[in-house]
């Protein structure tokens, strides 16, 4: 029992010692949380620029999916060991943004779709990287910019865009035909549930893993209903479907054993169209990043982010994305959703991420094992989705809360909330504003709540806040 209890302790500890039976299944549960996320935003601006769905496109397809999964493995190594100043050696998962969605589909429609725009958005993404990369550098030097209360807005609004997204998923995914159905809602309650027992009704191991476990018997409850419950439905319309909580175990069968990954498989094309939009994204990107390891070390290691940890993640964001690039995946930035498992769990050992960085990348090298993550349903990701999000929520409180809340903080968190957030969560209200407004601030709540944060945080000296 001693030993046992010592292994769990070491899972706490950024340098700690732990078998790799403990390890993996640690690691594990990053992958399950992020792996749906880390691959969708390539779906989503693959299919607007008529790759994914389009005839002709199914080797590029399969290549960009597997490029994904490697990618975020190798940049998730970088961020946790370093190569010289690139890496902040912190415990954060790297995959895929979602940030970039609203700007590349904006991006695709400008250029009129196709390979042509896709690779447009690759060489942005290339030039936004190194940009990036370079503003990390020098974050040291600019750090004042990026107080707590800057970095605790933008990691609230990160927490409160993603609740929205765990909610669908725990419906069983916001465009299926079956969304908030019965079965999809006792699914998705039932994974709660069973990480709510686990994390709280025992200790060690089995309470530290609760995601996995969670996740694992998501899995089994939905074989079960699928020999119980009819596996198909028909809408209003009078069409057949096959509800969204069925596994499709075809999918494991039908994927090869091992492919090598692509390099380059689009090419690259510089437009300044796509560059423009793309640059200023990055630079929200970085707030979100020392957002994201602000919450980290703050939820995970209970103590301040180093310059050099945060000048170090932005580095390995900015290069991480431009590698991206090169093997035709979007920029890869700190993954919110792990934030949120770490926020919760308090698992912050390198040796149990770098399993979960392993795992992605034996994904992209043998498909078969990235087919048997990417079949689980929706309802199974949001029963530990919205546990994990809202975990973010409480990371950005607790990051504003760490010093006194004066007149001036307040009006910074509430006018970023209330015009920041409020504005990129209503994306109507931009609906008569210039296309450039629209694709930068128009998807997202977190873009305009960060450069809100940042202007006010620049304008409302503390002199003028005390004196008013």
């Amino acid at each position: 029992m001693a030993k046992f209890v010592k292994i769990s302790e070491e899972a706490y500890k950024f340098d700690g010692k732990l078998p790799l039976s403990t390890a993996i299944p640690l690691g594990l549960q990053h992958v399950l949380a992020m792996f749906v996320g880390n691959l969708t935003p390539v779906l989503i601006i693959g299919g607007a620029c008529g790759i994914f769905g389009g005839a002709g496109f199914a080797d590029l397809q399969v290549s960009l999916i597997q490029n994904a999964m490697i990618v975020a493995g190798l940049v998730t190594l970088l961020q946790l060991y370093s190569v010289g100043p690139c890496g902040g050696k912190v415990p954060i998962i790297m995959g895929t943004s979602s940030g970039f969605i609203g700007v590349f589909a904006g991006i695709a429609a400008t250029l009129g779709s196709g390979v042509v725009a896709y690779g447009a958005i690759m060489g942005a993404s290339i030039i936004g990287g190194v940009c990036e990369a370079l503003l990390g550098f020098v974050l040291q030097y600019i750090r004042r910019f990026f107080p707590p209360v800057v970095c605790g807005t933008v990691v609230l609004s990160i927490g409160l865009s993603l609740i929205s997204v765990g909610v669908n998923s725990f419906g069983g995914g916001f465009k299926t035909k079956d969304f908030g159905s019965i079965e999809n809602l006792l699914l998705g309650l039932f994974v709660l549930c069973v990480i709510l027992f686990f994390k709280h009704g025992t200790k060690g191991f089995f309470s530290s893993s609760s995601i996995l476990i969670g996740i694992i018997a998501g899995y089994i409850a939905a074989f079960g209903m699928s020999l119980v419950l009819p596996t198909t439905a028909v809408t209003p319309e009078g069409v057949e479907f096959t509800k969204s909580w069925v596994i499709h175990w075809e999918k494991v069968a039908q994927a090869p054993w091992f492919s090598v990954p692509q390099l380059m498989p689009v090419e690259i094309v510089f437009d300044m169209r796509a560059i423009l939009p793309v640059l200023i994204m990055f630079i929200v990107t970085a707030v979100e990043t020392v957002g994201d390891i602000s919450a980290v070390i703050e939820s995970g290691l209970d103590r301040e982010a180093t310059d050099k940890e945060l000048s170090g993640g932005v580095m390995c964001d900015g290069i991480g994305s431009a590698l991206a690039a090169v093997f035709g995946v979007l920029p890869n930035t700190s993954f919110s959703q792990n934030v949120g498992l770490v926020a919760m769990t308090k698992i912050v050992n390198r040796f149990a991420l770098a399993t979960g960085a392993v795992f992605l990348i034996l994904c992209g090298l043998i498909p078969k094992l990235g087919a048997l993550v990417s079949i689980m349903p929706q309802s199974v990701l949001g029963g530990a989705a919205v546990m994990m999000f809202s975990s973010i929520v409480v990371s950005g409180i607790q990051l504003l809360t760490k010093e006194k809340l004066n007149s001036r903080s307040l009006t910074i968190i509430s006018v970023a909330l209330g015009v920041g957030y409020g504005m990129g969560a209503t994306p109507g209200i931009l609906a008569h504003c210039p296309e450039a407004m629209r694709m930068m601030f128009g998807e997202s709540g977190i873009v305009p709540a960060a450069l809100v944060a940042i202007l006010l945080n620049i304008i409302l000296q503390p002199e003028r806040a005390e004196e008013a």
